[in-house]
C-alpha cells in the first residue's frame, strides 16, 4: 500500500482534493509499516528469536540520530558520547522512540538527550510520563519495544528524579 501510494503521487497530477488524500494514505502506510516492524521485533525478542547484529556505536550519535528523527527543535543533543556496543539498526529506533515518548506523554515541547560514555539520559521525565516511557503502562509501543530491546542487548532502562538513564554494555 505504501509504495503504490508513492508510486501514484509520482506519476500522476490528480488534482485536489485527490493529491490531498494520495498524500495522507502514503503517511498513514508508512506509519503501519513502521507498527509492524516494532510488533514483529517485539514479537522476536519476546519468543528468544531475536538474534541482533552486534557493533560498536558512539552514544553521541544515537542521541543525534533521536534529533534528526524528532527535529532539532525538539531534541536538544549534549555531551561528548563514547562507546557502546549494539544494535546499529534497532538503538536508533529506540532511542527516538524514548523520546518521542516523553515528549507525547509529557506534554513536552523540548527535551535533552545527552550523551556520556555508554549512558543516554533523556530529560526531563514527567511523573505521568514515567511509567509509559519505562515501558509499564503499555501506552506507547515505540518505547514498550525500546526498553525490550534496550534489555535483551544487555542494558538497561531506569529513572533517576526526572531523567531516563539508558545504559548500553560496553
Amino acid at each position: 500500500m505504501h509504495g503504490f501510494s508513492r508510486t501514484l503521487t509520482k506519476m500522476a497530477d490528480l488534482g485536489e482534493p485527490a493529491t490531498g488524500y494520495l498524500a495522507m494514505v502514503e503517511q498513514a502506510s508508512g506509519q503501519l509499516a513502521q507498527l509492524l516492524d516494532e510488533l514483529s521485533l517485539a514479537a522476536r525478542i519476546e519468543s528468544g528469536r531475536y538474534d541482533p547484529q552486534l557493533r560498536d556505536l558512539d552514544t553521541a550519535e544515537l542521541a543525534q540520530a533521536a534529533a534528526e528523527r524528532l527535529g532539532a527543535e525538539r531534541v536538544e543533543v549534549a555531551g561528548a558520547g563514547g562507546h557502546a556496543r549494539g544494535d546499529a539498526d534497532a538503538l536508533p529506533r529506540a532511542i527516538a522512540a524514548l523520546a518521542r515518548c516523553a515528549l507525547r506523554h509529557g506534554g513536552l515541547e523540548r527535551l535533552t538527550v545527552a550523551a556520556e560514555g555508554p549512558e543516554l539520559r533523556i530529560a526531563p521525565i514527567t511523573p505521568a510520563s514515567a511509567p509509559v516511557v519505562l515501558g509499564q503502562e503499555l501506552r506507547d509501543l515505540g518505547a514498550a519495544v525500546a526498553v525490550r530491546v534496550i534489555g535483551a542487548l544487555g542494558g538497561t532502562v531506569e529513572l533517576e528524579a526526572e531523567t531516563l538513564v539508558v545504559r548500553l554494555p560496553v
